[in-house]
């Protein structure tokens, strides 16, 4: 790798100009999407094309436990091997030194693509797409808040204070002057973008207090996924640097509207190039249809990856801005399924059920594999619905525990997520459940104490 510098991405040697390179962050995405890996020395970094971690960062709970998932063989914490994605190569603009961040993918000592690691899931039904001469394109909105620092997790979280010195306020959707309350994270995070080569395609105040979203340019799944792993940092980063958090809780605050990554889809014929939501005379067609009808299958079953933790559920509100059911319609905000408005080339499909704490490579390779399944399966989708569908009956799992059970007896979205994935993934999530049940709430002590 002497002149590995030389193939690097333009935004990298950008950012490299006329600078000496200090560090490489060698780095891979764990299952709730924390980045695990090594920081090594430049020059080290250019002899090494490869570097080993245990197999057991893909077993660990968001709180740092284990889930029994290691196997036949037991807890050895076997090796992997993670090779760089050069492509892949961004700055890692906030720290004191020069420094790169490079997504390394996970293989065995066979070269095997390790099943459970998100982005191998990810990449894994991409290539289902494509055997089938299918191109997905994807285009994901982030969703996130700006809050006050909160070192006691007893207390609640608070909305961030404004340039004006006041709490940022509520209910101020797509207003100017709340976005300004927060000009100086915004800037950096700008700054931090631009540094790493991504391209914005906007932000806007959502309806939440300190609820801003970020849209992206829409392209291939992978890379996306990519640009989303890396903004969550690169906006943690900025916030920390004016004294607030900035945070992808499904619903962190009480009674305000939770955050969700919503995800766009199209899918290209290959041989073409033409969306083949589309026919020639600009209408929709039945592989259009398909798809739709794949989300309202296995959504269901794939809820438990795109919502992974006991406070995805706590979104799934009525009148709270996100989806309590399955249904579809055609620029209609309240259907976990929406048709935005758009020209015949750019028809899409909206999935409206992720949340923002999902792992970016598995949210996207979940709602991909539903809409993969309609797809081959050629079923029909409901009728569309009119009207606000808050109003209908929710039919999507309510808690963890019920969309693992769900997930569970779903064979058709196991194989194409990969069976391995799913036990492995089962079994952390499951840890994570039991955890969370033996916690006592203070809504339980304040009603139950002296009341039962």
């Amino acid at each position: 790798m002497a002149d590995w510098q030389d193939n690097l991405p333009e935004a990298a040697k950008e950012f490299l100009k006329d600078r000496r390179l200090d560090e490489v962050e060698c780095i891979v995405p764990d299952l709730p999407g924390i980045a695990r890996g090594k920081a090594v020395p430049a020059s080290k970094f250019a002899r090494q094309d490869s570097f080993h971690l245990p197999d057991s960062i893909f077993y660990q709970t968001i709180t740092g436990e284990w889930g029994e998932a290691a196997g036949s063989d037991g807890f050895i914490e076997r090796d992997m091997i993670l090779r760089p994605d050069m492509s892949t190569a961004t700055a890692a603009p906030w720290t004191a030194d020069w420094t790169l961040q490079i997504i390394h993918d996970a293989y065995d000592r066979d070269g095997n693509a390790i099943p459970y690691s998100p982005r191998n899931v990810l990449k894994r039904v991409v290539d289902l797409y494509r055997a089938e001469g299918w191109e997905p394109v994807v285009a994901p909105e982030m969703e996130f808040y700006l809050t006050a620092r909160n070192l006691d997790p007893a207390q609640e979280i608070k909305p961030m204070m404004g340039r004006s010195g006041r709490p940022a306020a509520a209910r101020q959707a797509y207003s100017m002057t709340a976005v300004d309350e927060f000009g100086p994270v915004i800037d950096d995070i700008y700054d931090f973008a631009e540094a790493q080569g991504f391209e914005i395609d906007g932000i806007t105040q959502e309806g939440g207090a300190g609820q801003l979203e970020i849209n992206l340019l829409h392209g291939d799944p992978v890379k996306l996924a990519d640009e989303v792993f890396y903004f969550k940092r690169l906006i943690r980063e900025a916030a920390m640097r004016h004294d607030c958090y900035a945070t992808f809780m499904a619903k962190p605050i009480e009674d305000e509207p939770g955050s969700a990554m919503h995800i766009h889809h199209s899918v290209l014929d290959i041989n073409t190039g033409k969306n083949m939501f589309s026919d020639a005379e600009g209408n929709e067609t039945e592989a259009f249809m398909h798809f739709i009808a794949g989300l309202q299958d296995h959504m269901p079953a794939a809820l438990a990856v795109i919502a992974p933790y006991v406070n995805s559920y706590r979104r799934y509100v009525k009148d709270h801005a996100a989806p309590i059911n399955l249904e579809w319609g055609r620029d209609n905000r309240t259907t976990g399924i929406r048709v935005p408005l758009s020209s015949p080339a750019a028809r899409r499909v909206e999935n409206r059920l992720a949340g923002m704490d999902c792992n970016p490579y598995l949210g996207i390779a979940a709602s991909l594999a539903c809409g993969y399944l309609g797809l081959k399966a050629g079923k029909m989708p409901l009728p569309e619905f009119k009207g606000d569908a808050y109003e209908g009956d929710g039919d999507i799992p309510r808690t963890m525990g019920e969309a693992l059970d769900v997930l569970a007896e779903s064979t058709a979205l196991h194989e194409v997520l990969g069976p391995e994935f799913i036990r492995v993934y089962s079994i952390v999530k499951a840890a994570e459940y039991e955890e969370f049940l033996q916690v006592i709430s203070p809504w339980e002590r304040e009603h139950l104490l002296l009341n039962v």
